[in-house]
């Protein structure tokens, strides 16, 4: 670098330009500042200072906008355009550093320090400039970006500055970088720089080529594709196939954006989405995957009702829809008070225990009106398979949800009355245990985090409201049962089915057979008769059978005999049914000795039970008559013990076992008869027969008997109460811890019979037998 400082020249900033020395370049000027500085230098000696901006984006540059060092050129040409710019033809001299920049508010003024050249070992640049040519002939073969005409004009320069120049100013590389390079004063250093400079270009190359490559690649895959897809459009037109495929996934993914999912159910359905569009329509897996989005579209996973907590309202319908059940209305009550006074409340689970026809599948329904829930109802009879509740895994054929998640796919909302009708009909085979994989279906504490093996992700049960069904508590598994509220359904009263056969069946049935109310009038003792002695059942569908075959009898005499009117008396009920089915235990009309009256608790309810005993000559055997069970057997063996152990007391011969035989017998022989609850009916009539005193005729009697003449507890009060009423007795002797269950006995039952609680045998037999005049 000299210490000679030139004149003051005009600068002219360049944008996105570099001159080196030794080239020749045209530039066009349009910035005021600039076209000032040219027209100067052209005044003086037409020599100009070249210096590129740092930033592209100034137009408007000062002195902290421009590179320091810079070319110094000359201008060779220049020409005015139309549009008012100027193209000029400059040729760099040599390198220039800025020393002071000079005030002008025309353009931009400088003086400038001339940068001379440093060079180092000839052999070495030599060595160098050999290797350069090499790697940028190298370049251009894979750039193809340079002539070979500008090849064979760069291998002519044998002055190693100005190849290192020429070379740079063919390469693709950003301003910054051959501002390094014209910034690199000594020669070695600057042809070593730009080897560098063309090694990283040679990769960029390489790498764009690679790029290039895959690109085209996908590109041609692309365009493959889409060619084959416009054919198969075109094809399933010409078949009538509307979209194919293609309408199929947008129409699922529109559905889906539409299913208002949790996020991960989202993001599953999406991804299986994915797999289904690139799977072939032909293959076995795409029916598959298309039928587990359909399913995931299908579940409810937000969409809920609202309760109608209003308890007068749900009292009215549970009223309107069912004669008595008290305590399950009571529950649902309950239930809806406790949710209107916490907001939030896990769904109960229900479970109504009772015959078949006491109205338990009926009254769900009534749960779910008067709750404005929407009601499903599964059917788990005869269910043997585990995958019937938690469904098929995907890898099998055929696979499908669950009985649980197809339920919730009928409810359509996440929050409805969910009826499991028959739980106490499923059964276990070598398929798995369906009651198994209930518990976590029933369980309040895991419900919420329920696994279908189909669907495979978890869904929400809190919200369901279980009620479920059963005819027989005892075929329940534990485990089960204990996760359900039990609530017993024993069945209806006379009185109730009356009321029911008023108000609901007959109603019904008039209108199902096409009549009017004002063509057919079924008169209560006709009812009653119907209740005694055409139906034995707990529950009311007999009778709704019976009711029906009358409603059809009076539609034929309408249309056959053009009548208005059918009046059924309980004389005409005959002639239109036939002579009765059943006939109901009716109180003896005078005293009996050896006949006693129990009361029994069948599956139809309650019923009247005459036990005789006959004493003959014989050596004390005992012989039981009437299809007894082992229970009933075991109760008359321990009656007879108790007899023999206290016969004295009883002022019975102590020695009658040596010279009678006893038979016990129980009319209706072909009926199947067991149970404890006869133990003092038949010590009664025992104690009758060997005394000669009569059994009162009006007392019914009930419990169990020990060896040691206590009476135990029995069950069914209710039912054996209402026999008893219909039977025509009045008085009830029964254990006395059984007082407790008075109050579930109606109001007109328990006023119109006297109830005798006893501890003891002897008790019994104080009242009733005739007192020995």
């Amino acid at each position: 670098m000299t210490d000679t400082t030139i004149k003051q020249i005009p600068l002219l900033p360049l944008r996105g330009l570099l001159v080196y020395p030794s080239m020749v370049m045209h530039l066009d000027v349009g910035r005021d500042k600039s076209v000032n500085a040219i027209e100067n230098a052209m005044v003086e000696d037409n020599i100009i200072f070249l210096t590129a901006q740092k930033e592209v984006s100034v137009d408007e540059p000062t002195t902290d906008d421009i590179y320091t060092i810079g070319t110094v050129a000359k201008i060779k040409q220049m020409l005015k355009l139309p549009n008012g710019t100027i193209r000029i033809l400059v040729e760099g001299l040599y390198r220039g550093k800025i020393d002071e920049h000079i005030e002008d508010d025309e353009y931009f003024k400088v003086k400038f320090n001339e940068v001379e050249e440093e060079h180092g070992d000839q052999n070495e640049e030599e060595a160098l400039m050999r290797n350069l040519l090499e790697q940028f002939e190298q370049y251009i073969k894979v750039s193809k970006k340079i002539s070979d005409e500008t090849l064979a004009s760069v291998k002519d320069i044998d002055v190693p500055g100005r190849l290192a120049d020429i070379v740079t100013s063919h390469l693709s590389l950003k301003i910054k970088d051959k501002q390094e390079v014209l910034e690199i004063a000594n020669v070695p250093d600057r042809l070593k720089h730009i080897i560098e400079l063309i090694n990283n270009e040679k990769e960029v190359v390489h790498l764009e080529k690679k790029i290039g490559q895959q690109v085209k690649k996908s590109m041609e895959r692309t365009q493959k594709e889409y060619y084959l897809r416009e054919q198969m459009k075109a094809i399933q037109k010409e078949l009538g196939e509307k979209d194919g495929k293609s309408g199929e996934i947008a129409e699922l993914k529109e559905r889906i954006e539409n299913a208002n999912m949790p996020e991960r159910i989202e993001a599953v359905a999406y991804k299986e989405l994915d797999r289904y569009e690139k799977i072939p329509s032909s293959s076995a897996e795409s029916s598959v995957i298309r039928n587990y989005i359909e399913w995931l579209v299908v579940l409810p996973w937000t969409e809920e009702t609202v309760d109608n907590l209003d308890i007068p309202h749900a009292e009215q319908i549970l009223n309107e829809d069912h004669y008595g059940l008290d305590k399950v209305k009571e529950r649902i009550l309950e239930y809806l008070a406790v949710q209107k006074l916490t907001e939030s409340i896990k769904g109960p689970i229900l479970c109504l225990v009772g015959p078949p026809g006491v109205g338990k599948t009926s009254l769900a329904k009534s749960i779910a009106r008067s709750m404005d829930r929407n009601f499903v109802r599964a059917s788990l009879g005869g269910v043997r398979d585990e995958a019937e509740i938690r469904g098929h895994r995907r890898t099998y054929v055929g696979a499908m949800p669950g009985r649980i998640i197809q339920g919730m796919k009928k409810a359509e909302t996440v929050n409805p009355v969910f009826l499991l009708d028959e739980i106490d009909k499923m059964a276990s085979d070598f398929r798995g245990d369906p009651s198994s994989a209930m518990l976590e279906v029933l369980d309040p504490e895991q419900n919420s985090n329920f696994s279908d093996h189909f669907i495979e992700e978890t869904y929400d049960l809190s919200n369901v409201m279980f009620v479920a069904t059963a005819n027989n508590m005892a075929t329940i598994p534990g485990p089960l049962l204990d996760r359900m509220e039990v609530i017993t359904i024993a069945g209806y009263t006379e009185v109730e089915k009356l009321h029911i056969a008023k108000e609901h069946l007959l109603p019904k049935q008039i209108k199902e057979n096409g009549l009017k109310k004002s063509q057919l009038q079924v008169r209560e003792d006709a009812l009653l008769k119907l209740v005694r002695q055409y139906t034995r059942e707990a529950g009311v569908r007999g009778l709704e059978r019976e009711l029906a075959a009358v409603c059809r009898k009076a539609a034929k005499i309408l249309v056959s005999e053009d009548k208005k009117r059918v009046v059924v008396t309980e004389k005409k009920l005959e002639t239109l049914l036939g002579r009765p089915k059943y006939r109901y235990g009716q109180a003896e009309k005078e005293n009996q000795v050896g006949t006693a009256t129990g009361l029994a608790y069948t599956s139809a309810g309650g019923d009247t039970l005459s036990i005789e005993v006959s004493l003959y000559p014989g050596k004390g055997k005992l012989t039981l008559t009437g299809k007894l069970g082992d229970v009933m057997k075991e109760s008359a063996q321990a009656a007879f013990s108790y007899i023999r152990s206290r016969a004295e007391e009883l002022q019975i011969d102590p020695e009658f076992p040596d010279k009678n035989d006893i038979h016990i017998h129980v009319p209706e022989g072909a009926t199947p008869k067991d149970g404890p609850s006869a133990g003092i009916t038949m010590a009664t009539a025992l104690v009758s027969a060997l005394t000669g005193r009569p059994v009162r005729k009006e007392v019914g009697m009930t419990g169990e008997i020990t060896l040691r003449g206590r009476v135990l507890p029995i069950g069914g009060l209710k039912e054996k109460s209402l026999s008893a009423h219909r039977a025509g007795l009045t008085t009830v002797i029964m254990p006395a811890d059984n007082e407790k269950d008075l109050e579930d006995i109606p109001e007109s039952v328990r006023d119109s019979l006297t109830y005798i609680p006893v501890h003891h045998l002897d008790e019994v037999l104080d009242k009733a037998l005739v007192e020995e005049k």
